[in-house]
């Protein structure tokens, strides 16, 4: 019997990069990212808090999940009819997972670092800490923007 195939929804745009577990990766990743977005038309709004997200969390795995020899990777998948972007990063250091700094770093408002984790809370709509395997981590952010009303 001639049966009509399933319609399926159209896939999301989606990127993923393997880059160098160092400062120059970092950046590269941010850079990647904007760039990315931007050839997806994503709305200037996402792009910006994904920019600061991206850089916060490859600089945590460059920082915090650097195993030498090991990349990490950066991933995106934006679905633009819910206008919702996923961020992932994942690297090699699976015992060390993210936290947010409390107490010392609030203290002390001069102090560089600290903050990144507080700052993804506060641009994304929500992030979690998945283990990667073999024994990495994946720490994933979802970041949304408005639907336009047609």
């Amino acid at each position: 019997m001639n049966h009509p195939a399933p319609q399926l929804k159209a896939p999301a745009n989606t990127f993923t990069q393997l880059l160098s577990s160092t400062r120059r990766g970092a950046r590269l990743a941010r850079l990647l990212a904007v760039n990315e977005l931007r050839s997806w038309d994503a709305p200037p709004d996402l792009t910006e808090r994904s920019e600061a997200v991206v850089a916060e969390l490859a600089a945590n795995a460059v920082l915090h999940g650097r195993v030498p020899g090991r990349c990490f990777r950066l991933t995106l998948a934006f679905d633009p009819p819910a206008g919702r972007l996923r961020v992932e990063v994942s690297d090699a250091r699976g015992d060390l997972y993210p936290q947010i700094v409390t107490g010392p770093a609030e203290a002390d408002p001069l102090r560089a670092d600290g903050r990144g984790l507080a700052l993804v809370t506060a641009l994304a709509d929500r992030w979690d800490c998945v283990p990667h395997p073999p024994n990495g981590k994946t720490v994933r952010a979802v970041l949304t923007t408005p639907v336009a009303e047609a």
